[in-house]
This record gives C-alpha cells, sequence and structure tokens, in this order.
C-alpha cells in the first residue's frame, strides 16, 4: 500500500505553563527536513493545512501553528464578509511581543520533532510572510520564504539581523504593499543573500486556491521556487 501524508494536531510548549495547537503534517517517508508554515490572518484554516500538505508531499515535516490561540483556538475563517472582518479584528488584537515569542516557540518545536531529519525552514503567507521574516532574524532556522509579507517593510529594524537566506514573493498588483515597500524591503536587505521575485498581474494572495485573487500560475510558479530554495539549502 502507497505511504500517505499522515496529519494530526500535537501541542506546542508556549512557556509559563501554556500550551496552544499547531497542525502536524508528516511526509509520506515519516521523517524529513523541516517547516514552519506560518498562517494568513485567516487561522489554520482548510487552505493552510492544505498548504501544509502539499509540502509534506514534498518530503517535509511541516509545523503550522495556531497563532490566534490567545483569543480563540483553532479558529478557522473565510475570506470574505464577517469572516474578513474577525480575521483583521484578530489580527490587531495580536501583539507583537507574543507573536514572536510564538515564532520562536514554533520553531524549537518543530527541532524537538522525533520526525525530523535535517534542517528546519519557514514560510510564511501575508501575516505569515512577516513572521517568517522574522523567524529568519530572532530563530535559528536555516532558511526562511515571505510570500506577501504583509507589514515587512514597517518592520525594516529586523533586517540587520538577518541570519539566514530569504526568499520574498510578491504580487506586482498588491494593493497593500505597493512596490515602492517593496523597494524598501530590497535596500533594507542589500547584502544580506536575500531573493525577490515580482509576479506580473497577480494581486494579494495568489497563491490562496480558496480565493478569487489565486493566480495558477503565478503561485505554481512561487512554490517551484520555493522547492528549489529549500532544496539547495537542506
Amino acid at each position: 500500500m502507497a505511504r500517505k501524508v499522515m496529519t494530526s494536531w500535537v501541542s506546542v510548549a508556549a512557556g509559563n505553563g501554556q500550551q496552544y495547537d499547531a497542525y502536524l503534517a508528516l511526509p509520506p517517508a515519516g521523517k524529513g527536513p523541516g517547516i514552519v508554515l506560518f498562517q494568513e490572518i485567516f487561522g489554520v484554516n482548510a487552505h493552510i493545512q492544505g498548504v501544509a500538505e502539499q509540502y509534506a508531499q514534498d518530503g517535509f515535516v511541516v509545523l503550522a501553528p495556531d497563532l490566534f490561540w490567545r483569543q480563540q483556538r483553532r479558529v478557522e475563517l473565510g475570506y470574505e464578509g464577517d469572516d474578513r472582518a474577525r480575521a483583521l479584528e484578530m489580527m490587531k488584537a495580536c501583539k507583537p511581543e507574543e507573536l514572536q515569542a510564538d515564532v520562536k516557540s514554533s520553531v524549537a518545536a518543530l527541532r524537538a520533532r522525533p520526525e525530523l531529519a535535517g534542517k528546519v525552514g519557514a514560510i510564511g503567507y501575508c501575516m505569515g510572510g512577516r513572521l517568517a521574516y522574522f523567524a529568519a532574524a530572532i530563530t535559528d532556522v536555516d532558511a526562511a520564504v515571505a510570500y506577501y509579507g504583509g507589514g515587512i517593510h514597517d518592520n525594516l529594524q529586523f533586517a540587520p539581523q538577518l541570519q539566514c537566506p530569504i526568499q520574498f514573493h510578491y504580487a506586482a498588483e498588491d494593493q497593500a504593499i505597493p512596490l515602492a515597500a517593496v523597494d524598501k524591503v530590497k535596500a533594507a536587505v542589500a547584502g544580506k543573500p536575500a531573493e525577490f521575485f515580482i509576479y506580473e498581474g497577480a494581486t494579494h494572495g495568489f497563491n490562496c486556491w480558496d480565493r478569487a485573487s489565486y493566480n495558477p500560475k503565478a503561485a505554481s510558479l512561487a512554490h517551484g521556487r520555493s522547492l528549489a530554495f529549500f532544496s539547495q539549502l537542506f
């Protein structure tokens, strides 16, 4: 019988006796190098779980932490209407220092997994893209990939601290992240091992197959580049 990706929810120690959940996806081989997957503002929803399984199918042990746990555990939101409004509220309620603590604890949790065999990377989308960038600066991840990371250009004080290669993916038609903001990021990380890719005709959220902004061409190209990036380093 062919071996499949195995998934489960696991607990991560947050410190002070607290714990939060994370979605774990194991590759068919049962072990491999690791990726911490940071969510969008919509929680570890069906799409983020699907992305975790996608990278697990590619051979990675993937851990997607539930970053809104202090407000509502395992929240799964849609992309329009009341769900979108709720997602924005939850994002705004997050304290930067708490999110950064969760970035550190989730990386540590993946490194401690018995299934891990090799190095650990970080990847994230939108809010999660910013957190992947933080991971490259404040943790020991070996590589990071940030997809349309909202707010990176407002947190350039972390750029001098980047400790590993990092890859950035941006949409040329992103109304939330204009190309002028991307240029600020490029200037801030000059001299660091950083790659930038801009996707013409794509808008914010182009990787999400559950959103109207999904762009299959950009998504597949970016996924291939992300895999090549991790594979070269791992």
